[in-house]
């Protein structure tokens, strides 16, 4: 780690142990839970209209290329809306910015449920500019978490996307079978009322913590919501830039894998919807053993430099293995160090990019995490698709191996390079 890197550490870590409004450790781990269990139902509704919209849109006369023009606007809102969003969390507080998200999932919902025209499908999908319950607890969580504990309390929220999963896909499945798209819609809004109500009653105004003397809140106070300046300065601290830069160009091959994996389990695979839901069951309880069993002992034992360079070369050589498989049992096999390496590389970054920020700019900076996720499904259908439809699945596997060797001989040569001279 870099002389810098370790600087703002420092400062971060004293700035979090002498606070003027101190939580006690008991009510920030009740918060803490409460925000897990926020997480996970949100996850839930998520896979839960995963259940709906592509039965709905297929009943509505969508064919693939309008659907994937359905999922791009969803890419394109969320990638304006992300740093946004973030930003307000940071001027507004936690509790206005969840009840926000939230809301706008009830709403979200309830417009596909009325949804009786293909427009309407476009249309419902306008609230999503607001639905960032995950980003507004990773803030929440990197608030109330002493930087070296961090890492550990966010990828327990890895755990909650794998419970949310598996409960979604499995629900969503069950209910659409039986009682239709609209049905479980209304269970997908009521369900989000119920987050609403646990925001409002457990989850505090705000969750920033200052040093004595500061008046960071006032100040942020006087900002606008929509100042770029305020969103591009964050890019000046130090190792900001440079593990974003990693960010996009390590999870573009593995984000085009992931947004074309439904096509390929249809289509490769020849696998039937319910054998579909098997695997995303399989997914979600991989996940769950990672963040749950493995990533808190990791980052409890390397650097966030050491596990960083792990994930890529891990991915690397899972690019290699998904260019040669041939069949589901095969993949099924890979998914275990792809599970590990998408979970410890999200969970790294995002660690490494909140402590490398003040604790008022926590939300903006997820917002910023957000909007990478929705760039890669952004450009993901089309990027992806060419690469299907002229090369093969192999050429997505091909391009994840070079791109990773590649980042992680560079990354492994600075490392190098850098700590030799901190011994000189």
């Amino acid at each position: 780690m870099s002389p810098s890197g370790e600087t703002t550490e420092e400062t971060s870590k004293s700035s979090v142990s002498t606070p003027v409004n101190v939580l006690d450790q008991r009510k920030r781990m009740k918060i803490i839970n409460v925000v897990y269990i926020i997480a996970a139902l949100d996850i839930t509704w998520m896979f839960l209209q995963f259940s709906v919209t592509p039965y709905l849109a297929k009943k509505l006369g969508f064919d693939t290329l309008w659907f994937g023009y359905l999922q791009t606007t969803v890419g394109l809102i969320q990638l304006f809306g992300g740093p946004m969003f973030g930003r307000f969390a940071d001027l507004f507080g936690a509790r206005v910015a969840l009840s926000l998200a939230c809301s706008s999932t009830v709403v979200f919902f309830l417009l596909l449920a009325i949804a009786n025209h293909p427009a309407m499908l476009f249309i419902h999908k306008i609230p999503t500019v607001f639905m960032h319950v995950l980003p507004s607890c990773q803030m929440v969580v990197a608030d109330l978490s002493e930087p070296d504990q961090r890492a550990g309390a966010l990828s327990k929220l890895g755990l909650c996307f794998g419970i949310g999963m598996v409960a979604g896909s499995t629900l969503g499945g069950h209910l659409n079978t039986r009682y239709g798209e609209t049905f479980t819609a209304c269970f997908g809004a009521a369900g989000s009322t119920f987050s609403l109500l646990l925001v409002l009653k457990f989850i505090p105004k705000s969750t920033k913590v200052q040093a004595p003397g500061t008046n960071t809140d006032s100040q942020n106070k006087n900002k606008s919501v929509f100042s770029v300046g305020e969103i591009t300065r964050l890019m000046k601290f130090p190792r900001v830039t440079p593990t974003f830069l990693v960010k996009i160009i390590v999870g573009l091959p593995s984000g085009i894998f992931q947004v074309m994996f439904s096509i390929i389990a249809l289509e490769f695979f020849k696998l039937e919807p319910q054998q579909n839901g098997y695997l995303m069951a399989y997914f979600g309880i991989v996940q769950m053993v990672i963040q749950g069993a493995v990533i808190g002992r990791l980052t409890a034992r390397f650097s966030d430099n050491s596990l960083l360079l792990l994930s890529i070369g891990v991915a690397s050589l899972v690019g290699l293995a998904q260019a040669n498989m041939q069949n589901v049992f095969q993949f099924c096999i890979i998914v275990l160090p792809m599970m590990f390496s998408l979970s410890v590389f999200n969970v790294i970054t995002d660690s490494i990019l909140t402590k490398s920020v003040p604790s008022s700019d926590t939300g903006t900076m997820m917002g910023l995490c957000a909007s990478v996720q929705s760039l890669l499904r952004t450009v993901g259908p089309t990027v992806g698709g060419f690469l299907y439809v002229n090369y093969g699945i192999s050429s997505i596997g091909l391009i994840q191996f070079f791109v990773n060797v590649v980042v992680f001989v560079f990354m492994l040569q600075r490392h190098v390079r850098k700590t030799t001279e901190h011994r000189d």
